[in-house]
């Protein structure tokens, strides 16, 4: 990047908020995908004109620009594969404003996932999208992606709590979708379609989103299964009496070993696999349920039930998965975590073929899993050096991805495309999806400089 160049940028934000030092490049050269790549330099907006200026200079002389958050995403979103600007959103982190009357708030995209639900829990309201990075995870990530998390199954995902966008476009302009109203049927759904895109249409500035009534009441059970089918059919078996709970996650034997030689919660290391499940509501309707899950769970052959009692046993039974990825990217040099999803009633099959595919191609995989909605997560570790090792988990993925297709399933069900995915697309979408995709990528980015070789 030309001296030149460099010094205008800083001056749209400040030479407090810019920077071109060795260590950020760095530090903004990755995620927790094994690719990497050095931006030319780091911008800290913290408005929404600052981030049109900086896109105006951009499209004009078509510098890349990639927006990031905490960078916690698993596909490779945020590598600025391209080098250019990267725009790192973490100062954007106000709440601007909660409307209990009306369920609704404003904030800005660096704002925490769980300070956001924290903030939010104090007016007796719920956010209930939760990515297991929400300790870290921003706002502005989690509509990036679409994100998750365990309350998927009864709540939904980002998009179904999302009102209204601020977006900057690739060449300066504001664009502002939806608005606080709950219902909107206006034009068409621009804030759809924008959020999922993974930074590939516009830079997010302002976040509207819905909230609900916080529950009253919520109990968790941890089920422990020495056979792995008889887990995930007491999956569809929950699901069959009616009963939506609030999470329902699954955990196999080497995530469950590996979970308990770094943490000592003493998890049965024995079994071949634990179900959390949650569930919330009234608390005079939460025993009707939590008793009929039991006999679900005594029906499939559970060698032991666990239910919490209050909100501390409850936090120690879901401290287990949440520290799942951590202690299982800590075995090896290098972990991949995929997200596959197949329909509920395929995920006894899906698991044992993931099984299969870590013995054939002699890899270790850990499976864990938003069970209730059939979202695995392979966690898949091995050493990137050794280039023939790196081989057998590039097959083993792409098996993976074909064995979900082939089972009615989704290349990913929370995580995005990225680059990780993004040579798998189309498996997935057919040539008319693509060829429609690649003209809203073009209508909105005619340049293509907004995150540059992701996606489409």
């Amino acid at each position: 990047m030309k001296t030149e160049l460099r010094n205008e940028l800083v001056s749209l934000v400040g030479s407090g908020r810019a920077s071109c030092a060795p260590e950020d490049l760095v530090a903004y050269s990755y995620d927790p995908h094994i690719l990497e790549h050095k931006p030319d330099i780091v911008l800290y907006p913290i408005t929404t004109e600052e981030v049109s200026a900086i896109m105006k200079v951009a499209y004009r002389d078509a510098i890349p620009v990639v927006a990031r958050g905490s960078g916690t995403n698993l596909a490779g979103e945020t590598v600025p594969m391209a080098g250019g600007i990267v725009l790192a959103m973490s100062k954007m982190d106000k709440i601007l404003s909660i409307d209990p009357s009306n369920r609704v708030a404003r904030l800005q995209p660096g704002v925490i996932n769980y300070d956001f639900q924290q903030t939010v829990e104090k007016y007796g309201l719920m956010y209930p999208p939760d990515p297991s990075s929400w300790k870290v995870a921003t706002m502005g990530g989690t509509v990036a992606t679409n994100a998750g998390g365990p309350k998927t199954l009864k709540y939904g995902v980002t998009r179904d709590y999302l009102l209204g966008l601020t977006v900057v476009l690739a060449n300066g302009d504001v664009l502002r979708t939806g608005g606080t109203a709950i219902k909107n049927v206006t034009g068409y759904d621009l804030t759809r379609l924008l959020c999922g895109s993974e930074g590939t249409l516009g830079i997010v500035t302002e976040i509207i989103v819905r909230l609900i009534p916080k529950p009253k009441a919520s109990r968790t059970i941890r089920a422990d299964f020495p056979n792995l089918d008889d887990s995930s059919n007491s999956v569809a078996d929950i699901i069959g009496e009616g009963i939506v709970p609030a999470g329902l996650e699954l955990m196999d034997r080497v995530v469950i070993s590996a979970v308990e030689a770094d943490t000592h919660m003493g998890l049965p290391v024995h079994v071949d696999a634990i179900l959390l499940i949650e569930v919330d509501g009234d608390p005079e309707a939460l025993e009707s349920q939590v008793q009929r899950i039991e006999q679900v769970l005594h029906r499939n052959n559970a060698s032991g039930i666990v239910v919490s009692k209050n909100e501390g046993e409850a936090e120690k039974l879901w401290s287990a998965r949440r520290a799942a990825f951590s202690v299982m990217a800590r075995l090896r040099p290098n972990a991949a975590i995929e997200d596959a999803t197949v329909p509920v009633s395929n995920l006894t099959v899906m698991i044992r073929k993931t099984i299969e595919i870590a013995k054939k191609y002699s890899i270790q995989i850990g499976v864990l899993a938003h069970a209730g909605d059939g979202n695995l997560h392979p966690l898949i570790l091995f050493d990137q050096r050794d280039q023939e090792e790196l081989h057998r988990v590039e097959r083993a993925a792409e098996e993976i991805f074909r064995e979900a297709l082939a089972l009615g399933g989704t290349l990913s069900g929370e995580h995005g495309i990225g680059m990780a995915k993004s040579k798998f697309l189309s498996m997935e979408l057919d040539e008319v999806a693509m060829t429609v995709s690649k003209k809203i990528k073009t209508a909105l980015d005619p340049k293509g400089i907004l995150n540059p070789l992701k996606f489409i």
